[in-house]
């Protein structure tokens, strides 16, 4: 048998984990005790045994899970954006498969995609991580895909000033998939387009090629 594999302490990703320790509203911005007792009421509301030894620690555990998918209400993504470098490149910049989870606010269920991000400068770029880090900030909070695409897209016409901003988000929805209509497999895709890739068709073509290619 594997070391730890029934202790306790460790969490299921195999992490040491203390399953009493909650922060403070002031260390997080969370209020995690309030959460675990919530969590506590729906166990008991569906006609669990909140006390039973597998329950015991689980409002805890939700809480801090909780904390985590929910640290972008805390985070300003603009900070990642505000440290850019002047260049005078000026053809489209693109990250592809930007992974991400976020949690649907209608039915506090995940949902989870890739995210692509291309932008035309117009004298500014940024570190390519920081892109990923704003899809990371805005998705880490309660969110309808719809709205985190424009939200993606903005923040970068407002902090780059650029030509053009082309945002493609594609995601499963588990309160699609595990609930109600119950079709697995089914993929929402967004696009939000600002600019010259608005308002240029060609230029909308080439960003399109450019994150699809030869995979549709």
């Amino acid at each position: 048998m594997t070391a730890g594999m029934n202790n306790p302490e460790l969490g299921c990703d195999g992490q040491d984990e203390d399953p009493g320790r909650l922060l403070r509203p002031a260390e997080s911005g969370i209020d995690q005790a309030r959460i675990a007792r919530a969590v506590r009421e729906i166990l008991a509301a569906v006609g669990e045994d909140p006390d039973r030894e597998g329950l015991r620690e689980t409002p805890a555990r939700v809480a801090r899970m909780y904390a985590e998918m929910f640290s972008g209400l805390h985070e300003d993504p603009r900070m990642h954006l505000r440290k850019f470098f002047t260049e005078t490149y000026d053809e489209v910049v693109l990250v592809r498969d930007i992974s991400f989870n976020s949690m649907c606010e209608h039915h506090m269920l995940p949902f989870m995609g890739k995210a692509h991000i291309g932008y035309l400068p117009r004298g500014r770029i940024v570190g390519l991580s920081k892109l990923a880090r704003v899809v990371e900030g805005v998705a880490r909070r309660p969110q309808v895909q719809e709205r985190m695409t424009e939200e993606i897209a903005d923040l970068l016409v407002e902090e780059l000033q650029a030509q053009g901003v082309a945002v493609v988000i594609e995601a499963i929805h588990t309160c699609m998939t595990i609930r109600g209509v119950r079709k697995p497999g089914s993929m929402c895709v967004t696009s939000a387009m600002k600019g010259c890739f608005r308002s240029k068709m060609s230029s909308r073509a080439e960003i399109m090629t450019l994150i699809y290619g030869d995979r549709r």
